[in-house]
């Protein structure tokens, strides 16, 4: 026995990477690795190759061109290419209806609600909603070589440039000072840091990954603190002038009285209110690119209690027009907007109206700047519903199913999942059924579901509304999944026509990551909030860049809150999640041949910002708006010449490694 089990381990084979390789040939190998084999072959490979599966968000298009469509030459390929470019365009539609139709007017309640100011809303709500797709993109490939950190510190640089420059150009504005320097430094501190620790000699340690994680948060316990000392201090302020005003009026106390309302009205941004739009549409005159001080103009807020009670007869029946409201609501196309518009636009009207009624189906519009605040009960009770069902189910497919399976496939298996959340909704539906009248919203449509329920029956705490919350996070689902699916038919096109994976991460991936963040923030600017849109801005890369870091190592104040959040939290993450899977890299390598350049770029485009806004006493301008994205496709066309190979980059020779062993 002895013998025969000496001999057994003697001859034991023992399997090392390259019989791996083998091993897990279809797990590991990459569907567009499709490319190389003949036409004929392809639906084979498609098939088998689990990444094919992995890499799909909604549509499976190599699945589709290779075995449904039968793809069978360069012409039929490139055509459907094209195809599958304009359904993108059709994604990119749906995108822009969602943030400018739903996520604006439910940004706008929901900080109102949970009493925050333009600013802070901006660094959090809009900021994280923003950069979290970039993230989930990031966090979906982490698997690819693409470097993480050139393709954050790129998508910090469009938006940072790009999304900001477009805020000042759309809506120019008088920045808060304080505010705007200190959410550039906190960038420049955030992404210097990450820089720091990628370069270095040695490994990362866990400690320090939290530390950069950290990074992130007292960035946000900053602005939460400013604001909480500002409101303080208008309080102070105010109980001051109220004293003052009880006294004999005489020139010094009029003197007194005139200074303290001056330096409050410093302090008008500590509160977030809901204005009316203005009617007049974006400039494009000449005059408006002379880098003259802005125009002013008084914002009038909304009166909320009036669009709530307009429609209000206490003469009607609760249930008055329900089903005439109900049948109007659902029309994806309004006869108003059909009668003056022209043949193009009737077009767009057309290939938009299905992607309309789904949203009309599943996300409450909640908006105080309408009639009622949108509200429509027979459809808010369908919302009431649906809503919680839909989501429910397709989170829960997303994180659960497996990497060979497409996660809306599986849906059909775990749909009563989502069934579950009818032992709530169903109750809450009959409730709001027989409380709620037709011609005015009822409380609870602006207070949140569970804040509303804790008040009536325990405290009276907690002021979210119900709507407002559905509101948002169906707008957030439908944001990610058109981001996503824009993302993956720019990687389908780019691979299959052969271009260079990183140059693509670097440039138009950059653009296509960050769609949901340009027209969040266009949208909120051309509302009435630029302070808003620009912290988004701003604190979005924040996050992007120590999310990465964490992926890496583990995506606005107003728009420089958004720039902050994407670019350190985001390559945390992936970074992080990277080193947890265990997988191959050097940290050297996560710049690429651009991240050097992306990183310069963008601390010049911020050190800029810091100058033109203090020079200018932080009025941002048209002319700034227009300077900055001008400094983007600079950097385009840097990037260009280094892919040309006519330049070289400031990213280190790569060493040449051997695939097994050593050389």
């Amino acid at each position: 026995y002895v013998i025969l089990y000496t001999f057994t381990m003697a001859n034991e084979v023992k399997s090392n990477a390259l019989d791996d390789e083998f091993i897990y040939f279809w797990e590991r190998v990459s569907c567009f690795v499709a490319r190389e084999f003949i036409y004929e072959d392809k639906c084979d490979f498609v098939s088998r190759a689990v990444d094919c599966n992995r890499s799909t968000n909604v549509v499976p298009y190599m699945f589709l061109m290779s075995c449904k469509l039968k793809c069978i030459n360069p012409f039929q390929e490139h055509c459907l290419l094209a195809l599958f470019v304009t359904m993108s365009f059709m994604m990119l539609a749906l995108l822009m209806h969602v943030v400018y139709s739903y996520y604006g007017p439910a940004l706008k309640t929901v900080s109102k609600l949970i009493h925050m100011n333009e600013h802070l809303a901006g660094v959090t709500i809009l900021a994280f909603g923003n950069s979290s797709a970039d993230l989930f993109v990031h966090l979906a490939n982490v698997r690819s070589k693409v470097p993480v950190y050139s393709a954050s510190i790129s998508s910090a640089l469009f938006v940072a440039m790009v999304s900001g420059g477009l805020v000042c150009y759309i809506n120019p504005f008088r920045m808060n000072g304080f505010e705007t320097v200190r959410d550039i430094l906190f960038l420049i501190f955030g992404m210097s840091l990450v820089n720091f620790y990628l370069l270095r000699p040695g490994e990362v340690s866990a400690m320090e990954y939290v530390g950069m994680f950290m990074v992130y948060f007292l960035y946000i316990v900053v602005n939460i603190l400013d604001l909480y000392l500002v409101r303080r201090e208008v309080t102070i302020l105010k109980a001051k002038i109220e004293k003052l005003e009880m006294l004999d009026e005489t020139l010094e106390i009029y003197d007194k009285i005139s200074s303290l309302r001056r330096t409050l009205d410093r302090f008008q941004d500590h509160k977030l209110e809901i204005y009316e739009r203005k009617n007049s549409g974006v400039s494009l005159s000449i005059k408006d690119f002379a880098t003259k001080r802005m125009a002013t103009y008084k914002r009038v807020s909304v009166n909320m209690e009036r669009n709530r009670n307009i429609m209000y007869d206490r003469n009607r029946g609760k249930n008055y027009r329900i089903y005439r409201d109900f049948i109007l609501e659902l029309r994806p196309i309004k006869c108003r907007d059909w009668r003056r518009a022209n043949m193009v636009d009737r077009a767009c009207l057309l290939t938009k109206a299905p992607l309309v009624l789904i949203c009309i189906l599943y996300i409450p519009l909640v908006d105080y700047e309408m009639k009622k605040h949108g509200w429509k009960k027979l459809l808010n009770i369908l919302h009431v519903m649906l809503n919680p069902a839909i989501s429910v189910m397709v989170f829960n497919s997303l994180i659960s199913t497996p990497s060979d399976q497409l996660w809306y496939i599986e849906i059909k298996n775990d749909y009563y999942i989502g069934l579950y959340t009818l032992l709530i909704t169903l109750p809450l539906a009959a409730f709001i059924f027989f409380t709620a009248r037709t011609d005015r919203p009822p409380r609870y449509h602006w207070v949140s579901s569970w804040q509303r329920l804790l008040k009536s029956i325990l405290t009276k705490y907690l002021r979210f509304k119900v709507f407002a919350i559905m509101n948002l996070t169906g707008c957030m689902l439908l944001i990610y999944l058109c981001a996503t699916e824009i993302d993956r038919v720019m990687e389908v096109v780019s691979r299959n026509l052969e271009l260079d994976g990183e140059f693509m991460s670097a440039s138009v991936k950059s653009w296509t990551n960050n769609l949901g963040t340009v027209v969040a923030n266009t949208a909120m600017a051309m509302h009435g909030y630029p302070k808003m849109a620009y912290a988004s801005a701003i604190g979005g890369p924040i996050f992007s860049e120590h999310s990465l870091f964490k992926n890496i190592i583990l995506q606005n104040q107003k728009l420089i809150k958004s720039y902050v959040t994407a670019l350190v939290m985001s390559p945390s993450i992936v970074l992080f999640v990277r080193k947890w899977l265990k997988e191959p890299g050097e940290r050297s390598t996560e710049f690429g041949d651009y991240g050097h350049n992306a990183f310069f770029f963008l601390l010049f485009g911020l050190l800029c910002t810091l100058l033109w806004s203090t020079t200018l006493g932080f009025f941002a301008r048209r002319s700034m708006g227009i300077f900055s994205i001008t400094l983007y496709v600079i950097y385009l066309l840097y990037i260009k010449l280094i892919h040309a190979g006519i330049i070289h980059s400031f990213s280190y020779d790569r060493r040449l490694k051997a695939s097994f062993g050593d050389l």
